[in-house]
Protein backbone atom coordinates (compact mmCIF):
# COMPACT_ATOMS: atom_id res chain seq x y z
CA UNK A 1 0.00 0.00 0.00
CA UNK A 2 1.34 3.63 -0.86
CA UNK A 3 1.67 6.04 1.69
CA UNK A 4 0.85 9.68 1.20
CA UNK A 5 4.46 10.37 2.80
CA UNK A 6 5.93 7.99 -0.45
CA UNK A 7 8.58 10.25 -1.71
CA UNK A 8 7.65 9.58 -5.17
CA UNK A 9 5.18 12.37 -4.30
CA UNK A 10 7.57 14.95 -2.81
CA UNK A 11 8.87 17.64 -4.41
CA UNK A 12 12.92 17.41 -4.42
CA UNK A 13 13.48 21.40 -3.81
CA UNK A 14 16.70 22.96 -4.84
CA UNK A 15 19.32 20.13 -3.45
CA UNK A 16 22.36 22.08 -5.11
CA UNK A 17 21.44 25.18 -2.58
CA UNK A 18 20.63 22.64 0.25
CA UNK A 19 23.99 21.46 -0.15
CA UNK A 20 25.97 24.06 -0.66
CA UNK A 21 24.89 25.33 3.25
CA UNK A 22 25.70 21.94 4.41
CA UNK A 23 28.82 21.42 2.84
CA UNK A 24 30.21 25.62 4.31
CA UNK A 25 29.06 24.24 7.72
CA UNK A 26 31.08 20.92 7.24
CA UNK A 27 34.07 22.99 6.31
CA UNK A 28 33.72 25.48 8.73
CA UNK A 29 33.95 23.03 11.28
CA UNK A 30 36.69 21.05 9.86
CA UNK A 31 38.63 23.95 9.87
CA UNK A 32 38.04 24.42 13.32
CA UNK A 33 35.55 26.70 13.58
CA UNK A 34 33.03 26.23 16.44
CA UNK A 35 31.67 29.19 16.38
CA UNK A 36 29.38 31.10 13.05
CA UNK A 37 32.04 32.93 11.25
CA UNK A 38 30.15 36.27 11.12
CA UNK A 39 31.11 36.81 7.69
CA UNK A 40 29.47 33.74 6.90
CA UNK A 41 26.22 33.78 8.20
CA UNK A 42 25.87 37.27 6.76
CA UNK A 43 26.33 35.66 3.22
CA UNK A 44 24.20 32.73 4.54
CA UNK A 45 21.30 35.21 5.38
CA UNK A 46 21.58 37.11 2.26
CA UNK A 47 21.47 34.32 0.52
CA UNK A 48 18.77 33.02 2.00
CA UNK A 49 16.76 36.47 1.82
CA UNK A 50 17.42 36.79 -1.88
CA UNK A 51 15.44 33.47 -2.23
CA UNK A 52 11.72 34.62 -1.46
CA UNK A 53 8.92 32.42 -0.29
CA UNK A 54 8.95 30.06 -3.22
CA UNK A 55 13.00 29.82 -3.11
CA UNK A 56 12.81 29.20 0.79
CA UNK A 57 10.51 26.50 0.27
CA UNK A 58 12.47 25.15 -2.58
CA UNK A 59 15.57 25.27 -0.03
CA UNK A 60 13.36 23.20 2.64
CA UNK A 61 12.63 20.55 0.35
CA UNK A 62 16.21 20.23 -0.55
CA UNK A 63 17.26 20.42 2.87
CA UNK A 64 14.58 17.26 3.15
CA UNK A 65 15.82 15.59 -0.28
CA UNK A 66 19.56 15.60 1.44
CA UNK A 67 18.38 13.90 4.45
CA UNK A 68 16.49 11.57 2.55
CA UNK A 69 19.32 10.61 1.10
CA UNK A 70 21.66 10.27 3.78
CA UNK A 71 19.42 7.73 5.77
CA UNK A 72 19.12 5.72 2.81
CA UNK A 73 22.40 5.82 2.51
CA UNK A 74 22.84 5.25 6.33
CA UNK A 75 20.20 2.82 6.25
CA UNK A 76 21.87 0.52 3.43
CA UNK A 77 25.17 0.53 4.90
CA UNK A 78 23.74 -0.71 8.52
CA UNK A 79 21.47 -3.42 6.85
CA UNK A 80 25.02 -4.41 5.61
CA UNK A 81 25.99 -4.94 9.25
CA UNK A 82 22.98 -6.52 10.61
CA UNK A 83 22.28 -3.39 11.92
CA UNK A 84 19.49 -0.94 12.15
CA UNK A 85 19.55 2.47 11.17
CA UNK A 86 17.49 4.23 13.62
CA UNK A 87 19.00 2.14 16.58
CA UNK A 88 22.11 3.51 15.60
CA UNK A 89 21.72 7.17 14.34
CA UNK A 90 18.91 8.72 15.99
CA UNK A 91 20.18 8.20 19.60
CA UNK A 92 23.35 10.12 18.53
CA UNK A 93 21.83 12.78 16.80
CA UNK A 94 19.16 13.81 19.79
CA UNK A 95 22.15 13.51 21.75
CA UNK A 96 23.86 16.03 19.72
CA UNK A 97 20.98 18.06 19.54
CA UNK A 98 20.75 18.52 23.32
CA UNK A 99 24.21 20.00 23.51
CA UNK A 100 23.25 22.49 21.13
CA UNK A 101 20.98 24.27 23.53
CA UNK A 102 21.76 28.08 22.23
CA UNK A 103 21.05 27.01 18.68
CA UNK A 104 18.47 24.23 18.96
CA UNK A 105 15.51 24.59 21.14
CA UNK A 106 14.22 21.47 22.96
CA UNK A 107 11.03 21.38 21.25
CA UNK A 108 12.07 21.03 18.11
CA UNK A 109 14.61 17.99 18.99
CA UNK A 110 11.35 15.30 18.92
CA UNK A 111 10.46 16.94 15.19
CA UNK A 112 13.54 16.35 14.09
CA UNK A 113 13.93 12.73 15.20
CA UNK A 114 10.63 11.94 13.60
CA UNK A 115 12.11 13.44 10.72
CA UNK A 116 14.88 11.20 10.82
CA UNK A 117 13.25 8.46 11.79
CA UNK A 118 10.89 8.78 8.61
CA UNK A 119 13.34 9.07 6.50
CA UNK A 120 14.98 6.15 7.76
CA UNK A 121 11.72 4.25 7.53
CA UNK A 122 11.64 5.19 3.48
CA UNK A 123 9.22 8.27 4.05
CA UNK A 124 9.77 11.73 2.56
CA UNK A 125 10.81 13.73 5.54
CA UNK A 126 9.30 16.69 3.79
CA UNK A 127 5.20 14.89 3.28
CA UNK A 128 6.19 13.88 6.80
CA UNK A 129 6.23 17.33 8.52
CA UNK A 130 3.40 18.89 6.15
CA UNK A 131 1.25 16.58 8.08
CA UNK A 132 1.73 19.03 11.48
CA UNK A 133 1.85 22.18 9.96
CA UNK A 134 4.02 24.54 8.20
CA UNK A 135 7.61 24.86 9.25
CA UNK A 136 8.38 27.22 11.82
CA UNK A 137 10.86 29.90 11.84
CA UNK A 138 12.33 28.21 14.93
CA UNK A 139 12.58 24.59 13.33
CA UNK A 140 15.28 26.36 10.88
CA UNK A 141 17.89 25.92 12.92
CA UNK A 142 17.20 22.51 13.84
CA UNK A 143 16.69 21.29 10.28
CA UNK A 144 20.17 22.58 8.89
CA UNK A 145 21.71 20.67 12.13
CA UNK A 146 20.00 17.25 11.04
CA UNK A 147 21.32 17.50 7.73
CA UNK A 148 24.57 18.65 9.15
CA UNK A 149 24.81 15.74 11.81
CA UNK A 150 23.84 13.22 9.59
CA UNK A 151 26.35 13.96 6.66
CA UNK A 152 29.30 14.33 9.74
CA UNK A 153 28.11 10.82 11.00
CA UNK A 154 28.40 9.63 7.19
CA UNK A 155 31.70 10.97 6.96
CA UNK A 156 33.24 9.80 10.32
CA UNK A 157 31.05 6.14 9.07
CA UNK A 158 33.68 6.59 5.67
CA UNK A 159 36.45 8.28 7.70
CA UNK A 160 36.78 11.22 4.29
CA UNK A 161 35.68 14.47 5.35
CA UNK A 162 33.79 15.45 1.84
CA UNK A 163 32.00 11.60 1.22
CA UNK A 164 28.81 12.79 1.96
CA UNK A 165 29.12 16.05 -0.10
CA UNK A 166 30.22 13.74 -3.05
CA UNK A 167 27.45 11.37 -2.32
CA UNK A 168 24.84 13.99 -2.96
CA UNK A 169 27.06 15.74 -5.89
CA UNK A 170 26.97 12.25 -7.82
CA UNK A 171 23.54 11.78 -7.16
CA UNK A 172 23.10 15.13 -8.92
CA UNK A 173 25.08 14.98 -11.68
CA UNK A 174 23.94 11.26 -12.26
CA UNK A 175 19.88 13.03 -12.56
CA UNK A 176 21.15 15.75 -14.71
CA UNK A 177 22.70 13.32 -16.95
CA UNK A 178 19.49 10.85 -17.09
Amino acid sequence: MSSVCDPRYAPAGDVSGALMVIDSRLKSIYDGGTRIDPEQQRLTDQFAASLGPKGARDLLDGACTIIYMFMTWLRMAYEDHDKDVVEYVVPSLVASMRMMPKSIRPEAIPTMAGLVVAAGMGLSPSLWRKQYGKWTKEEMNPLEATAFLLAEHINRLTDDREFATRLISKALSSAEQA
